[in-house]
Order: structure tokens, then sequence, then C-alpha cells
């Protein structure tokens, strides 16, 4: 337990001694989100990790992985999408949506980190999302916290942006934190327009962005 601290507290000094220089206002990726995209500096860093924290189990997770969809379609390029409890639903997308998904469907934890190791060392895809919002905490604490710095040090030289849902803030390493504020119950689902609104709170970012963005998706 002592190495471990000393490790990250040696991580921490490096962290501030040498930290990363601002990425360029062009390095981005939009969300498809226009407003989300304001507040972030027009979409999500590429070469960096972003977590998204997705407190509640009606937070709207799913509704912005689908936006996401939505605008790599619109885009023309490609998502990778390594599904920690299998658990996406492709159905309401459509097949043309789909096209530009690579799904990787994985029941633990351990093989959802290992999929998206293999996937930015491809480096074929502007968007890896790994979700593990659906994963056990006792799972996800088994996790060391080597295995975030590795997927750190992968996405860094690249274009990609790997974005990781999880229930709570777990990554130390995230360059950028966004937060979900919603909290759906039953009747607002059935309401028409229920995923035309998302709340998200910028956290934490390396331009030092907060706020709330009330995003109307795509």
């Amino acid at each position: 337990m002592a190495t471990n601290g000393k490790m990250v507290d040696l991580r921490n000094l490096l962290a501030e001694r040498f930290p990363h220089p601002p990425l360029s206002p062009l390095a981005r990726l939009p969300t498809g989100l226009a407003i989300i995209d304001s507040q972030i500096g027009g979409g999500l860093p590429k070469g960096a990790i972003t977590e998204l924290i997705s407190p509640h189990i009606s937070a709207g997770s799913a509704s912005l992985i689908a936006a996401l969809l939505q605008a790599a379609w619109t885009g023309r390029y490609f998502l990778a999408l390594v599904d920690g409890r299998d658990s996406f639903d492709p159905h309401p997308l459509g097949n043309s949506c789909l096209r530009h998904l690579l799904w990787a469907r994985c029941t633990k934890p351990i093989e959802a980190i290992k999929a998206a190791d293999l996937l930015l060392r491809d480096g074929n895809f502007p968007l890896v999302i790994l979700d593990l919002v659906l994963n056990a905490a006792q799972e996800l604490r088994k996790i060391p916290s080597t295995s975030w710095y590795r997927l750190q040090r992968l996405v860094e030289p690249t274009s990609t942006v790997l974005l990781i849902v999880s229930r709570r803030s777990m990554v130390g390493s995230a360059q950028m934190k966004l937060v979900l504020e919603n909290d759906w119950s039953l009747p607002t689902l059935e309401q028409a327009n229920a995923f035309s609104r998302l709340q998200i709170r910028v956290q934490r970012s390396q331009l030092g962005e907060r706020g709330i963005a009330q995003a109307e998706a795509s």
C-alpha cells in the first residue's frame, strides 16, 4: 500500500510540474449537441480521456451515446462502443446510423479495458466509448489505476477521443469530467420530448470551463 501511495504522489507531482499544454481549439470532436460543444471548446478533446459520470439509473447516458452515434453518422466517421455489460440496444437507431458503429460486447470490466486498449492501438476510430455504467461497483474497484494511465498514454499521441462512461468518478487521469444532471422518472420518459434535452455539468476540464449545459439532442 505504501508503494502504491508513493506512485500516486509521484504521478501527481509530475502532473503539477509538467502539465499538458492546452489543446488547440481545433482539436475537438463535436458531440452534435451544440450547447454542450460551446461549453467545452467545440467538442470532446482529442488525444485525451473524457469521463462522463452518470450518477442515476435514468440520467440519460444511453441517450447521449445515441446522440454521439448520430453525430458519427452525420460526420461520416466510425465510432467504437465497448459495451461493458452487453446492454446497448441498437434497435431504435436505424440501420443507417449502425453502419458507422463497431460494437464490442463484453460482460466484465477487464474484458472491456482490453477491448479499449486494442481499439486505441488500432487508431482508426475518431471516437472510442468505454461504457461501464452498468458494471458492478465492486468489479470496477478492482481495476488498477495503472489501467487508466495506460489508456491515457495510448490515446495521447492520437487524434482519438476516449469517452469513459461510469456511475461514479473513478478515472483520475481524465482530462475532462462531465456529470449528467438528469434523473428521469417513468412518466418523464413517456413524454414525447423526454430525450430532446440533456442537462450536463462540466465538473472539470483542462481549460477550466464550468457550468450546466442545457443541450438539445439532434
